[in-house]
């Protein structure tokens, strides 16, 4: 199979997947939002620090380093496995000694028994690390799909059905368990991978040398993106950190969806023609246009409607979630352009200066936390949109570098794609302002105005990234057909 009928295989399979399964908690979630109070949510708001932080170092950067290996040996995923499980029994065993800690910090009893119980995901992800590994190593993210769409389904019927029995906070707590345990299961009764009793010092010096670089960054990341949890929840109060966290999962299913999507795909694909620069170049080039042409409408899109949608979705209780959510969109539509130049650094093998380049952005970062803590969520989410700018620059610097493709013929591609976007953004926002309706109306009024528009516009223009994704799907069509 070409690398452009691989990486669009996919592409598909992997959009798939993180649309439905994004799609299934998005819908999960807002039901839940419907029955639970701000308050829960800020409860798992709050446990979110240190399971992100334990995943992170269960993984420690060998599920990158194996990706890039080119003849990866079964002594080196077993002995990978046998690690992490290692770590991650050793950071479970870390969350129980420190959770009584953690519930005096936030003043919040409850912690002491939740933080335990849904510490448990830790343990559940290691397990998976090889089997996910395997299959994004040789692009399989049908089987994925399938598994994470399956999981998240039954994860979210037993949450659900929990919520509406009362169970509060630990209808979020079962539901996130059993979606950890069912795509651990799955994995292991269809991916057919299994370990042999081995482990070899040598080889997992060999990989962490590379992946200790991506784990120092995944530290860094997951220490940077739910800081702002903590401090909200110790600073401010668990009802604004609710809030917070609900604009946040609004944000993340677009956002999120594109960057994984991209991440899953473009890495392994960009790394089996690393040594191709033009065409590495020519690759890479079509991803960042297409990519932010979507991400670009589909943000600014949802920053001009966040007022009627969560009106609509999940009611006025949540209605200062809405004023959060304008802001993080801002915030979410670079997420994409930042995976793809950071993955170009590790394509490059250059995982070194990836963590130069995250120490770097975080330090600048600081002030955000002291903003937060002294002028609130809005403040703090307006600091934030000014830290993905600088980061982008840099990011862009030197990944282009690289390759030769510089920071202004990177904004002179996505630049075109931006004012549709703005443009768009501006009507869609100015004519939800000037119609008296009932939100859905507005809603469903806005979506259509905001689609028509782009779609128009993009054809009148010629805008060359929306030619080469509507080819790519024509040709998908005509080959259904």
């Amino acid at each position: 199979m070409s690398i452009k009928r691989k990486t669009l295989h996919g592409l598909i399979w992997s959009f798939m997947d993180n649309f439905v399964v994004l799609g299934v908690s998005f819908f999960i979630g807002v039901i839940l939002a419907r029955v639970l109070s701000p308050r829960e949510f800020g409860l798992i708001g709050m446990t979110s620090f240190f399971i992100s932080l334990g995943q992170s170092i269960a993984d420690s950067g060998f599920m990158d380093a194996l990706i890039r290996k080119k003849n990866c040996t079964q002594i080196d995923y077993s002995t990978v496995f046998y690690f992490n499980i290692a770590v991650g029994l050793a950071w479970y065993i870390i969350l129980v000694a420190i959770s009584a800690l953690v519930a005096s910090f936030f003043n919040e009893p409850q912690l002491q028994i939740l933080l335990p119980v849904i510490g448990l995901g830790v343990i559940f992800n290691a397990l998976s690390l090889i089997q996910r590994t395997l299959l994004t190593k040789r692009l399989d993210f049908k089987l994925q799909t399938n598994i994470s769409i399956a999981s998240s389904m039954i994860s979210g019927i037993v949450g659900l059905i929990l919520a509406m029995k009362g169970f509060g906070v630990w209808s979020l707590v079962a539901l996130t368990l059993t979606k950890n345990a069912l795509n651990t299961l799955l994995l292991w009764v269809w991916n057919g991978w299994k370990p042999i009793f081995t482990i070899n010092l040598d080889s997992l010096k060999e990989l962490f040398g590379f992946g200790s670089k991506i784990l120092l960054v995944g530290l860094i990341n997951t220490t940077y993106k739910n800081i702002y949890l903590a401090v909200i929840g110790k600073y401010i109060s668990s009802m604004e950190l609710g809030y917070y966290t609900r604009a946040d999962a609004f944000n993340q299913l677009p956002s999120q969806n594109i960057t994984n999507v991209i991440q899953r795909v473009s890495y392994p694909v960009l790394s089996s023609i690393r040594e191709d620069i033009p065409k590495l170049k020519d690759g890479y080039r079509k991803l960042i246009k297409s990519t932010m042409l979507i991400s670009f409408v589909l943000m600014i899109g949802m920053a001009a409607i966040s007022k009627s949608m969560v009106l609509t979705l999940i009611g006025d209780k949540w209605l200062v979630s809405a004023e959060y959510l304008e802001l993080l969109c801002f915030v979410g539509m670079f997420y994409p352009l930042h995976a793809l130049n950071l993955n170009m650094l590790n394509v490059r093998g250059r995982s070194d200066l990836f963590l130069r380049l995250e120490i770097i952005k975080k330090t600048l970062a600081i002030p955000t936390i002291v903003v937060a803590i002294y002028f609130g969520v809005k403040m703090m989410i307006a600091v934030m949109i000014i830290n993905s700018v600088i980061g982008l620059f840099l990011n862009s610097y030197w990944s282009g570098l690289f390759i030769g493709y510089s920071v202004m013929e990177q904004i002179n591609d996505i630049f075109p794609s931006f004012i549709l976007a703005i443009s768009m953004g501006i009507l869609v926002f100015l004519f939800g302002l000037s119609i008296n309706m009932s939100p859905i109306i507005t809603l469903f009024a806005q979506i259509f105005i905001g689609g028509l528009f782009t779609i128009g516009i993009a054809e009148l223009t010629k805008l060359d990234s929306y030619i080469y994704l509507k080819n790519i799907l024509f040709d998908q069509i005509r080959k259904k057909v």
